[in-house]
């Protein structure tokens, strides 16, 4: 049976740094729950064609997504990225400079609500956002990004399918709930335009609106 998902991988083919950072996520033992090839450069292009310098990724897991990021930044852009784990930051960050772009990524390690209401009390502000961690924060990693978002900014998000579940009425379970949340908000936030791309897991990509 012909599948769109396999013709696109095998029509781009294998990206060498990805597939690095993918054998040493597989290696280290670490979930191998990282963004889709296929979303991965729809990261570049989003990143890129919106212009973005200042970038925030909640979730760095092995560097995958923070590659495709930092591929599509303006020069002198600068991706942070949180991570609870720092075995996973310190493996998402040799990944990302055996692909050359250790200078544009930064690791803050700890809790990402802790860290998000800490880029607030700075005063930072973000053109770009990807959401790709505890799945039963994302209506608050929602607000958060919104809350940090210049006007224009892009937020992304994966796995807003949870493999069908949230479609499926019978499936329970915090990680669900939450996610119809984050998808209702998503949907009918006044200060986003928003759609959702049901290929692979779901990926959710919205614009904020000037308000």
């Amino acid at each position: 049976m012909w599948n769109a998902e396999d013709y696109v991988n095998r029509l781009f083919g294998a990206d060498p740094d990805l597939e690095r950072a993918a054998k040493g996520i597989r290696e280290a033992g670490m979930p191998e729950i990282s963004v889709a090839p296929g979303y991965g450069r729809l990261l570049t292009i989003l990143a890129g064609a919106s212009g973005a310098r200042d970038a925030l990724e909640i979730g760095a897991l092995g560097g995958v997504s923070g590659i495709c990021i930092a591929r599509g930044l303006k020069e002198g852009g600068k991706l942070t990225s949180l991570e609870i784990k720092p075995e996973y930051a310190a493996i998402a960050r040799s990944h990302v400079e055996a692909a050359g772009l250790g200078d544009r990524v930064e690791y803050r390690i700890g809790d990402a609500l802790q860290s998000l209401e800490e880029l607030a009390g700075e005063g930072r502000r973000f053109d770009f956002f990807f959401i790709d961690a505890d799945k039963g924060r994302y209506p608050d990693y929602l607000e958060w990004a919104i809350r940090l978002a210049r006007p224009g900014a892009v937020i992304t998000a994966d796995n807003v399918l949870l493999r069908g579940r949230v479609g499926d009425p019978g499936a329970q379970g915090p990680s669900v709930a939450a996610m119809r949340t984050f998808n209702d908000r998503l949907a009918h936030d006044p200060r986003l335009v928003a759609t959702m791309l049901p290929g692979y897991d779901g990926l959710a990509v919205a614009f904020v609106k000037e308000v």
